[in-house]
């Protein structure tokens, strides 16, 4: 008798269940009509419901997040080894460099006699050297300055350029976002073109403007066309335009100038826009190799990056020191202002 009790029971508790997920009229009255213990068993198995879908959503979440964090880390090691190898090796000596990666180079099609061959062993891939020395350093800061000079390229070519671009792409931002009309759109549009070509094909043009301005192998003919670039202007016209039309309205009852807007309502709301685009941007032309190639004939003018992308076999040892000597100013820079460039990014709006 009392299994048909409790099976009488639990069919109650199912009938209600199935009442309240199927019927849309009056479920509280119904719950009421069972008897007591279909009314316990009822909220039981509710409760053992709940409580297993929220472990079952638990647990899918903990195994979604730890697979997310695992490709993260994964994708996160393979950007990262790189700058491992290039920091620990330029500690190898210029005989254990040449040892390990004498057999890449060769199989390339620029020293091997029939185009580029398979490689005729398995190069080495050494993350801890066998002598730790610092000869590469050496030879590289004081016994041979051309390399310093073209540090220095590096930097009086950089640094006007981002300088230069964040000016105008202040100005014109404001300008886009402020006055919206439709000669001002069609001109924001043709931005949005230049910006999609590629940059090889913008080099042609750079280089008869600068001829015909006989600034042709002069630093110029890399800073003014990087100055007038389109990219910050793009992306610093959407970040104004977010900005509320209600502080604005409000800066011109108090009286302010347009320069004051400017410089007190919209700079100060795009500062961690502004601090995102500057690394970006410094980033972007630290690297830069095909300008100083195309426009820059001297040698001794040209940057540390366009030696970085001629590496020969009897440099290899100052390559490393080299490439890891150049990666200290971008990791700084980032490193600095790592707060302002994730919040940048990521708002979409103003708070």
């Amino acid at each position: 008798m009392d299994d048909i009790k409790r099976m009488e029971r639990r069919k109650q508790a199912t009938l209600a269940r199935r009442h309240i997920y199927t019927q849309t009229s009056a479920p509280e009255t119904f719950i009421t009509s069972l008897s007591e213990e279909a009314r316990e068993n009822f909220f039981a198995s509710e409760r053992k419901r709940i409580a297993l879908s929220l472990r079952r959503r638990k647990i899918k979440g903990g195994v979604l997040t730890g697979l997310g964090l695992f490709v993260a880390i994964f994708i996160s090691a393979l950007a990262l080894i790189p700058i491992f190898f290039t920091f620990l090796n330029s500690f190898m000596s210029s005989e254990e460099i040449v040892a390990n990666y004498q057999v890449v180079f060769q199989s390339m099609s620029g020293h091997a006699s029939q185009g580029a061959t398979y490689m005729s062993r398995t190069p080495v891939l050494k993350l801890i050297p066998e002598e730790v020395t610092i000869q590469q350093y050496s030879t590289l800061l004081f016994m041979n300055p051309e390399y310093l000079f073209k540090y220095w390229n590096s930097i009086l070519l950089t640094l006007p350029i981002v300088a230069g671009q964040m000016v105008v792409s202040c100005l014109a931002s404001y300008s886009f976002a402020r006055y919206r009309r439709k000669r001002r759109e069609v001109l924001f549009f043709s931005y949005i073109i230049l910006m999609l070509m590629p940059f090889q094909v913008t080099l042609v043009p750079n280089y008869m403007i600068a001829d015909s301005l006989n600034i042709l192998d002069t630093i110029w003919a890399i800073i003014l066309p990087g100055v007038f670039s389109t990219f910050a202007i793009f992306l610093l016209t959407k970040y104004m335009r977010q900005i509320p039309s209600g502080y604005i309205e409000a800066a011109t009852l108090d009286g302010a100038s347009e320069w004051q807007i400017f410089t007190n309502v919209a700079l100060p709301l795009c500062k961690n826009a502004i601090f995102a685009l500057t690394i970006l941007l410094f980033i972007d032309y630290w690297n830069m190799v095909e300008q100083p190639l195309v426009l820059l004939t001297d040698i001794n003018k040209q940057p540390l990056s366009v030696f970085l992308s001629q590496i020969n076999e009897p440099e290899l040892g100052i390559a490393f020191a080299a490439s890891s000597v150049y990666m200290i100013p971008p990791l700084l820079i980032f490193f600095w202002g790592e707060d302002y460039l994730v919040e940048g990014i990521s708002r979409s709006g103003i708070k």
